[in-house]
């Protein structure tokens, strides 16, 4: 009896020094300051896609194309941010309160499904752990996403993030998802595009842009309802400057006197004071990135 109870003592101490060493290691490794500048050729997901369509016998490729920050229509970058990390700018790399509610749902659920993950935890994922969402591979996700929050500035997470997020089978990265589903770069998206780009992107394999999916017609209308409602976006400036056309003009005028249900985002984005506003205008403007000034334009 002695005996297993040494054998059971050895292979507990055992597993949790391979558990100390496996999740330790990622407060060293990688270089994440090494993505200060320069960006990676393959991230983890893109080599986890080809693993798979290795295993199925499918010929397809990586399509990614990087594309520096001010080469990224800035309604795409809103858009983003309003669809997947309203906070992103206050937080440093974790929304708790998000997570909580994740949590609390999983619970109701009796499922792990984690969830409220930020867009620097997203991209900490991308970059180098897989789609697993065990309780392990979310320790390793909080560790590096904590490293990389202390050695990048929000423009640059930003610019890695929209530069590597899936967007379809194959399919990452902004510049990549602009010309596979609208055909031009994304310096050339429009307010609606950004919106139903950031719409797909919790289900990019799955959800569809060409007005097949009706998920991604009600998130990117809310999106875009949003940045009119927040002044990013003036319907009549884009008719100009994108030629949008009568019927849709009418159509964003019917809907935006029916407001749209509004998301968990838009909520939280109410808490958010003027104070806390002038700082991300003062983020922006400091990245050279804030939108144009509509009333000098006019």
């Amino acid at each position: 009896m002695r005996f297993l109870g040494r054998i059971i003592s050895v292979i507990l101490i055992l597993f949790l020094t391979y558990f100390v060493i496996d999740v330790g290691r990622y407060f060293f490794y990688p270089n994440v300051a090494s993505l200060k500048k320069s960006y990676p050729k393959k991230t983890a997901f893109m080599k986890y896609r080809e693993k798979v369509w290795q295993k199925k016998g499918i010929k397809r490729k990586i399509t990614n194309t990087w594309v520096p920050l001010p080469g990224i229509s800035p309604y795409m970058l809103k858009a983003a941010i309003i669809a997947e990390d309203d906070k992103f700018w206050f937080h440093e790399g974790f929304d708790f309160e998000a997570m909580q509610k994740a949590l609390e749902k999983d619970i109701r659920k009796k499922k792990f499904k984690a969830g409220g993950s930020t867009i620097s935890q997203q991209l900490t994922k991308n970059l180098y752990l897989s789609p697993s969402k065990n309780p392990i591979r979310k320790l390793k996700e909080a560790i590096l996403t904590w490293r990389i929050e202390r050695q990048l500035s929000k423009r640059r997470i930003m610019e890695l993030y929209l530069n590597v997020v899936e967007w379809g089978d194959g399919i990452y990265g902004i510049e990549a998802a602009a010309r596979k589903h609208f055909g031009k770069s994304a310096a050339e998206l429009t307010a609606r595009e950004a919106s139903t780009l950031a719409a797909v992107i919790p289900n990019p394999r799955r959800y569809r842009t060409d007005g097949t999916s009706r998920y991604v017609e009600n998130q990117s209308e809310r999106i875009y309802q949003i940045m009119v409602r927040r002044g990013i976006v003036i319907p009549e400036y884009d008719d100009v400057i994108f030629g949008t056309d009568e019927n849709s003009h009418e159509l964003t005028e019917q809907k935006d006197g029916n407001n749209p249900e509004t998301t968990s985002q838009e909520n939280n984005a109410v808490q958010i004071s003027d104070e806390q506003k002038e700082q991300v205008d003062q983020e922006e403007r400091n990245s050279g990135y804030a939108m144009p000034d509509m009333e000098n334009k006019r």
